[in-house]
């Protein structure tokens, strides 16, 4: 469906077992960042009001997302620590291209979106499949298949509002891109590390 260049290995689960209270932590604050970037969609494109509707609603949805995630770290006797620098999404939003057009901008930002959400649709389902833990198992089996509906938001938006930019190319550059990037991860019990 999304067409990762690099799948996750398995094993990366075998790390993240080690240290739950990190991968806990660490997935809170992706949650938040991921309603932060709706947010921010918002105020740089008020004048899509489908877009802005849609991205009110995600944020929303992102930040009952990070609730959810807190509440697994009380429950499990842990508390939500200081929030990680994220070099995986550092590096793919340094890949959007800036200044140029707003339409770009706008298709960009929509990618990237896209991308990051992606991704952490593979990390979870790799994680609901692997983990030696039935409640994050079925937890993450859930969050899944949220990632993947918005995944298919952000690509359906960027081709609503091409305009006459070749979409198709543009997220099979950003594929490339990010299948180069993903091998430096895998290594680390974070979402993305």
């Amino acid at each position: 469906m999304f067409r990762l260049k690099l799948p996750t290995d398995p094993r990366w689960v075998n790390i993240v077992e080690k240290n739950l209270e990190e991968i806990l932590t660490d997935h809170a604050y992706c949650e938040q960042k991921a309603a932060t970037n709706a947010i921010t969609i918002i105020i740089k494109f008020p004048e899509k009001s489908d877009l802005v509707i849609a991205m009110l609603e995600l944020a929303k949805e992102e930040l009952q997302h990070f609730q959810m995630v807190h509440q697994k770290l009380i429950e499990r006797g842990f508390v939500l620590g200081r929030e990680r620098k994220d070099e995986y999404v550092s590096l793919l939003y340094s890949f959007q291209r800036q200044g140029g057009q707003r339409k770009h901008q706008l298709i960009d930002r929509l990618l990237f979106g896209a991308m990051i959400e992606a991704r952490s649709c593979e990390r979870f389902q790799v994680l609901s499949e692997n983990i030696n833990d039935e409640d994050l198992s079925n937890f993450y089996r859930d969050l899944m298949i949220s990632e993947a509906n918005h995944y298919t938001m952000f690509i359906g938006f960027a081709r609503q509002y091409a305009d006459g930019e070749d979409v198709e190319k543009r997220w099979q550059e950003w594929l490339d891109y990010e299948g180069e990037i993903i091998k430096n991860f895998g290594k680390k019990e974070t979402i993305h590390g």
